[in-house]
């Protein structure tokens, strides 16, 4: 896709209110033992409603890993943010008190540690041709599971790689039933890093694809960026997540007592 056509289809969007201008929080979590479920119930019954309210902060999606395919036991989060501009806000009420953590959240925090070790966070920039989480709930998309890919091209590539993804997308689904959820390339570096969601709405459909994937490996990538490498894990949505529920989590999810500080 050229310069000339990416700036149409840009404009096109902000014209139809469809531009996609969020900023994403994106966290590899390491959860301790047995304890994937709580964690995922503890973050999205108890937390999220809370930075919904106060943060304005919107859930994408909480994921388990399937461990076949990565690292275990694990979740991803993603969290949906109104720009930089938001996010800024949001870390400012964060860090703005002596423990540099929301006081409001002191027992949140103190569970959580019960439940997870540690994790990696990236900053993601969406392709403004994507869909925030809204849009994508009343899309109806969803998939029995999700082809999480993260991708390194060469710096200063990954914007073109994406515009590579919002030709081939169509095709993609059209063949194989994968849909793009989502496509960002990670903030606060040298613009050589994408991830593509895809949710996939059969295990059959994912089968087929990785078998023919075998024969073509750059099945579902672009040609017209190079890639320095590709790892596709699979998640599979939390019970609260909203790719699952077609919902924002809220308090009424609570299926035990939790008191906010």
């Amino acid at each position: 896709m050229n310069d000339v056509r990416r700036m149409k289809d840009v404009r096109r969007m902000k014209d139809v209110g469809g531009m996609n201008d969020k900023v994403y929080i994106h966290e590899f979590i390491d959860v301790i033992g047995h304890h994937r479920s709580d964690y995922v119930y503890h973050m999205l019954a108890n937390y999220s409603p809370i930075a919904q309210e106060e943060r304005g902060q919107q859930c994408f999606g909480v994921w388990g890993t399937i461990g076949s395919t990565g690292r275990w036991p694990q979740v991803v989060n993603l969290w949906e943010e109104n720009g930089f501009d938001g996010l800024a806000e949001s870390w400012a009420h964060e860090t703005g008190h002596a423990a540099m953590q929301d006081p409001k959240l002191a027992q949140w925090w103190a569970r959580a540690a019960e439940f997870r070790s540690g994790g990696v966070d990236r900053i993601l920039v969406p392709a403004p041709w994507t869909s925030p989480i809204a849009g994508l709930l009343a899309a109806g998309v969803t998939g029995v599971v999700y082809a999480h890919e993260l991708v390194r091209v060469r710096p200063g590539q990954a914007t073109r790689y994406l515009d590579g993804v919002a030709e081939l997308a169509p095709k993609v689904t059209e063949a194989h039933g994968w849909q793009v959820a989502g496509a960002w390339h990670t903030a606060m570096s040298d613009d050589s890093e994408c991830l593509v969601l895809w949710a996939i709405p059969t295990w059959k459909q994912w089968a087929d694809f990785e078998r023919q994937a075998l024969r073509t490996p750059h099945l579902g990538r672009p040609r017209g960026v190079e890639t320095l490498s590709a790892e596709r894990i699979l998640l599979v949505d939390a019970p609260l997540s909203p790719l699952r529920t077609g919902r924002q989590p809220s308090r009424e999810d609570r299926t035990e007592p939790y008191q906010q500080a």
